[in-house]
């Protein structure tokens, strides 16, 4: 049996973990989290998605999602409104506030990758991105 610290599971949590906490660390002064982030970049990429669509794009469950939308609601940085066609449908939105830190928080988000990957080539940059890619699928 391999040791833990040759376990690809403990050494992809550690890794997580890392990253995450240096993020973290960075978003905190904007009251954001690393998950509340990540919608706003897929509401960056296509404003005005429902809770449906943001969960199938950042394969999230409606529980975990549901929370992570009415914190952002209540911070400032969405607006939920009924879908013109289905009122039963809402509509997620980004404020001004959420437009007009996207340049900041998106700086952020580049310098911890930066960081993060600095001792790293190029290729190994491109290899580990491509091998995690891999084992998502």
């Amino acid at each position: 049996m391999k040791s833990f610290d040759d376990c690809i599971l403990f050494l992809l949590a550690k890794a997580y973990q890392k990253a995450h906490g240096d993020f973290k660390r960075r978003l905190h002064a904007y009251g954001l989290t690393p998950i509340q982030h990540l919608v706003l970049e897929a509401l960056w990429n296509e404003d005005g998605l429902t809770a449906g669509e943001i969960g199938k794009r950042l394969i999230f469950d409606g529980a975990t999602l549901s929370g992570v939308l009415d914190r952002l609601a209540a911070g400032g940085w969405i607006s939920k409104k009924p879908d013109r066609e289905d009122k039963r449908m809402l509509r997620i939105s980004l404020t001004a506030k959420s437009k007009g830190l996207k340049p900041k928080l998106s700086a952020i988000r580049n310098r911890t990758n930066e960081d993060l990957l600095a001792g790293f080539s190029l290729e190994e940059k491109v290899l580990l991105k491509r091998l995690l890619k891999d084992i998502q699928l």
